[in-house]
């Protein structure tokens, strides 16, 4: 494989996106505390809907685009679980799905508009957008049940470990909670589009990058638990004042 080949260029780009992501998230959760992660959790999930209908390669594998950002909701939401509890993490969740549905309604609403002689984008946006109803049942039908589950068994694993192996907590509940939502969003957004050996490529590719993501993001969550004690500090004397 020669360097600079499209497959060494995008694993080079994937793996500086996911940090400067996980970065982003920690820097936002640092200035703007929980309402920050409600942003970022609610900002993903619109954008990695977008990005996946973007087919690439990378690390030899087949995957949609999207998969970074949505890894970065479960690391938002564990930090929210982690952090504030069960209640502030179900927030988040339906913030994100919220934000989901209102931009496919609003963009179906904005597809029915009779372009202008002028207009060059009609064509692009009925392209990206006019496959979001099927993107969207799939995803936020995963979106629910995997973010749910990842709540549960979050919280679950540090009941067992009596608050202690951050990490494992972090990880056995992200990778259980990834295949879920791989399987079932694959399934419907997805099936028929591919061929079926494509289709079972982008099924594994999808799940092993979210691994990846998961790994990755085990470090971030101790910085993430760092910051906690400031951050917790200023949202306290910020309502009380």
């Amino acid at each position: 494989m020669e360097f600079g080949s499209p497959t060494i260029s995008n694993s080079a780009l994937w793996a500086g996106f996911v940090l400067a992501n996980m970065g982003l998230i920690l820097l936002v959760y640092r200035f703007f505390g929980r309402y920050g992660l409600y942003a970022v959790i609610v900002a993903s999930v619109i954008t990695s809907n977008i990005q996946v209908v973007k087919t690439i390669e990378v690390f030899g594998l087949v995957s949609t685009l999207g998969n970074i950002l949505y890894g970065g909701i479960f690391f938002a939401t564990d930090i929210l679980t982690e952090v504030y509890g069960r209640q502030a993490a179900r927030r988040g969740v339906w913030l994100g799905f919220i934000g989901m549905a209102l931009m496919t309604l609003w963009m179906q609403f904005g597809l029915q508009f009779v372009p202008h002689a002028s207009d060059f984008s009609q064509q692009a946006l009925t392209t990206i957008f006019g496959l979001m109803p099927r993107i969207a049942a799939g995803s936020m039908t995963a979106y629910l049940v995997s973010q749910h589950h990842d709540i549960w068994a979050f919280l679950f694993w540090k009941k067992k470990t009596k608050g202690k192996f951050l990490w494992l907590r972090n990880n056995l509940s992200t990778l259980a909670s990834q295949a879920i939502d791989s399987v079932i969003f694959c399934s419907i957004a997805l099936w028929g589009l591919y061929d079926s050996s494509t289709w079972l490529q982008i099924l594994a590719s999808t799940y092993l990058i979210k691994l990846f993501v998961a790994v990755i993001d085990t470090p971030f969550i101790y910085l993430a638990k760092k910051l906690s004690r400031n951050v917790l500090y200023r949202e306290v004397t910020t309502e009380r004042g």
